[in-house]
């Protein structure tokens, strides 16, 4: 039996604990996991299973948390509050009604001339040096960027929210719970002062829409706006951030999959970029898991789970599945169909911002494979410690300067 441990950090450090999640898919797909400070948990790595917990609020809800940990639900700040991430339907339907219209494919689609702009100033900014990091001076800056747009706040606040969420999602073994609080409380007083410039001054954005929306008839109050600011701001950046750093070392290890997109996108019509952010997406997996709590009890795969049972998707097994890809270990490019479930895999949590996330990596990738030549790497990319959220914080490269 194949040693599983997927709460160590080091089971995700430069690669998804793939070798674990081929024997749990194999033997056991919903899986007692031991919690050291906790009750333990289910780990449901087959790719159906993934799709019907998540998209079964009515058996498996989001509430009291999707981390792990209940301990991370705590805190002064949020009261009574419930953040939309960690919602039910019907109260996660009417949240996600306030600000679904800026994320419907047709508002995505009316961004891309400015986040096309944004990724050209992002590579200017480094194009005449010949080197740079990947992460922090490419693909940390357009969700940076753009969720500063969106929100009617100024660039480089994104940039500087986008350093927060990074202590946010680190682990406990790298980052103390106190660390952790503090990138919280600094991420509150942003929140505050937005809140009080957009009642006070409202602007065409989304942070006038939230200071002055309201959810079943009850005005959003400044908690409220803090639970939305924060989810925007951190989800905004992770699948973006995430996919392009881990996407590129991908390619980096695959090289003739990546000459086969440049050549795609510099001398060809640029087709292949669709099929190849949904194939990184699904071979990276940035998100790397959400938890569940079971609210009845039932039975998942032949496996009976309690009421109150922790049960936790990990999209990265479920998106290495043959049950669902024909060689799944191959990183095919040109993949199709490609039903990855790195954005939830349907149901009430889909991912919000899945449209605009697809805007921002076509532009940046296609920026950065037009004008960065001979782009490769100087040294091996370090890596979030995290069990959470899958990605490099760090991935020095070198390219012709222009």
């Amino acid at each position: 039996m194949t040693d599983i441990d997927l709460l160590a950090v080091a089971s995700f450090e430069g690669s998804q604990p793939h070798d674990q999640f081929e024997w749990l898919r194999e033997n056991a797909p919903v899986y007692r996991h031991a919690e050291p400070d906790g009750p333990g948990f289910w780990a449901v790595t087959r790719h159906d299973d993934v799709k019907l917990v998540g998209r079964s609020h009515e058996h498996f809800s989001s509430q009291p948390t999707v981390m792990i940990p209940d301990a991370e639900t705590t805190g002064a700040m949020t009261g009574d509050h419930t953040m939309m991430l960690m919602a039910d339907p019907p109260l996660h339907t009417r949240m996600r009604r306030l600000v679904s219209r800026e994320f419907t494919p047709r508002a995505a689609a009316a961004l891309t001339p400015r986040v096309g702009e944004l990724a050209t100033r992002i590579v200017d900014a480094v194009i005449e040096r010949g080197e740079c990091d990947l992460v922090t001076d490419l693909a940390g800056e357009m969700p940076s960027f753009v969720i500063a747009d969106v929100l009617g706040i100024p660039l480089d606040e994104g940039r500087e929210l986008y350093h927060l969420t990074e202590a946010l999602h680190s682990s406990e073994e790298v980052v103390s719970s106190e660390e952790r609080q503090a990138a919280a409380m600094q991420m509150f007083a942003h929140s505050q002062r937005v809140w009080g410039e957009k009642r006070a001054d409202p602007g065409d954005d989304l942070a006038t829409l939230l200071a002055h929306g309201e959810v079943a008839g009850e005005p959003v109050d400044e908690i409220d706006f803090f639970l939305w600011f924060m989810l925007l701001v951190d989800a905004g950046g992770d699948t973006t951030r995430n996919l392009v750093g881990a996407g590129f070392q991908a390619l980096f290890e695959h090289p003739a999959e990546l000459e086969r997109l440049r050549v795609n996108v510099v001398d060809g019509d640029g087709s292949l970029m669709a099929t190849a952010i949904e194939e990184l997406l699904r071979w990276t997996s940035p998100v790397i898991y959400m938890r569940r709590t079971a609210t009845v009890a039932t039975e998942l795969a032949g496996q009976a789970i309690e009421a109150g049972d922790k049960v936790v998707m990990y999209y990265g097994a479920a998106n290495r599945d043959p049950r669902a890809f024909d060689d799944p270990e191959r990183l095919d490019l040109g993949r199709s169909p490609n039903p990855h479930v790195a954005f939830g895999g349907g149901g009430p949590h889909f991912c919000l911002g899945a449209h605009l996330a697809r805007v921002e990596i076509a532009a940046l990738l296609r920026e950065m494979l037009t004008r960065l030549d001979g782009l490769e790497p100087t040294a091996e990319p370090e890596w979030m410690p995290s069990n959470f959220i899958y990605g490099p914080t760090q991935l020095p490269v070198r390219f012709t300067p222009a």
